[in-house]
């Protein structure tokens, strides 16, 4: 997975470079790429995902509790009905070092979203400060640290702007897929286990928490209970990795924020240096 970083005058990297995997998106790992069958993943100790992975593939019906089939589908088709909402998320990842060390980075996101067409992301961590603004016709990345920017046109929407920058440039943004969830049946179907572990608080907010698996990705969710189903937490593990690296979300939500029409178009500052975004070489695009 290709990865922008702002403090290099060119932001096309490879996947070597990137250290923190902030190109995966938090959301389109928990609700979309582990659903189509990312490494990132979370074992649970519940005697419905208990056993060897022969006894998950020939119990998989069996393993699935249709309730927690159905809160996800249910959390899903109330994110989509949002027409504009902000949510922050702070994020904790692992990185696995060539020698086996696990090393924990830490790092926050924060998410306002008008429909159909607006859209601006920050991400704040230890080694930058960077923003991602969509106004309904052009994208742009700022690093605020290095003041350096990249804009290019963007389609008109913001589901078509997001499999664009994916698809052409690499770029995976952060929360995106709280606008996808539920919209694939095919990925849903990969799902081999899923239980609900029972009733929790996130943050002093009662949720229901539910534990899911596909091959080599076990993966945790909490859903707020009540009339608002929001996602409030995220733990996800690589079974595939002997190290087992985690992801973990913690999820803020405001569904009625307050922002300028302005807040999604760039104004670069005087001295800012524009830059190019490389697109994706075509062996890469391939793959």
């Amino acid at each position: 997975m290709n990865h922008l970083d702002l403090q290099n005058p060119s932001i096309y990297q490879n996947e070597s470079t990137d250290k923190h995997g902030y190109a995966k998106s938090i959301l389109s790992i928990a609700l979309s790429a582990v659903i189509a069958g990312a490494a990132f993943c979370i074992p649970i100790a519940s005697p419905v995902l208990a056993g060897s992975e022969n006894q998950a593939d020939s119990n998989a019906t069996s393993a699935i509790d249709p309730h927690a089939m159905d809160a996800l589908n249910r959390m899903g088709g109330y994110l989509r009905t949002l027409k504009s909402f902000q949510v922050t998320a702070d994020v904790s990842t692992d990185n696995v070092s060539d020698d086996g060390e696990t090393i924990q980075f830490s790092s926050k996101v924060d998410l306002v979203a008008a429909r159909p067409n607006r859209m601006r992301i920050e991400v704040t961590d230890d080694d930058g400060h960077r923003f991602f603004f969509f106004d309904g016709k052009q994208f742009t990345i700022f690093g605020q640290i290095v003041n350096y920017y990249a804009t290019v046109p963007a389609p008109p929407t913001i589901a078509e702007w997001v499999d664009a920058l994916s698809d052409k440039y690499g770029i995976e943004l952060p929360l995106v897929d709280l606008f996808r969830w539920g919209t694939n049946d095919t990925n849903i179907k990969k799902i081999k286990a899923a239980t609900d572990v029972g009733p929790s608080s996130v943050e002093g907010v009662t949720c229901e928490h539910y534990a899911f698996r596909q091959e080599g990705v076990d993966w945790q969710i909490w859903v707020e209970l009540g009339e608002f189903p929001l996602p409030r937490k995220l733990v996800i593990r690589t079974l595939t990795d002997d190290a087992k690296p985690q992801h973990r979300a913690v999820l803020s939500w405001n569904l009625a924020p307050s922002f300028s029409e302005n807040a999604f178009t760039f104004d670069p500052p005087a001295d800012a240096h524009r830059i190019s975004i490389a697109e994706i070489p075509a062996q890469a695009t391939n793959k």
